[in-house]
């Protein structure tokens, strides 16, 4: 499968979904103007790759390292977590963990990883970041 490449702007983060490297990070700021246009493909991506994975056996470590995100962006994480649960629940071989990277002084940031994790079946391990 192809990797997933965007660069990051002044308001949407950069994403590298990279299946050969397993490498697979979102980071920066994530505040697009069309925000349903910026997620999609992305959504489609991680649908797409979780198919890919049947009958697999791998570990999977999901980066976050959120600057900035707005609500509306929020609601677009929640739904790359739903997907990534989902891969997680229909191949019994994968095991995936979110490294949710936060600033030591954001508590913003760390209680949004918090909540996300309190809704999902994945582990997450939270890293602070030295300010």
């Amino acid at each position: 499968m192809e990797a997933l490449r965007i660069e990051a702007t002044e308001s949407s983060p950069k994403i590298t979904f990279d299946p050969s490297e397993n490498f697979f990070e979102i980071s920066g700021e994530s505040r697009p103007e069309d925000v349903r246009k910026f997620y999609e493909p992305v959504l489609e991506w991680i649908h797409n790759f979780g198919a890919s994975l049947s009958g697999q056996s791998k570990e999977i470590q999901f980066n976050f390292n959120f600057e900035y995100f707005n609500s509306s962006s929020a609601k677009y994480i929640m739904d790359i977590m739903s997907k990534i649960d989902d891969i997680q629940s229909e191949n019994a071989g994968i095991k995936i963990q979110i490294c949710w990277h936060y600033e030591e002084m954001d508590e913003d940031i760390l209680e949004a990883g918090e909540e996300f994790q309190s809704i999902t079946d994945i582990p997450f391990k939270f890293i602070p970041i030295p300010s």
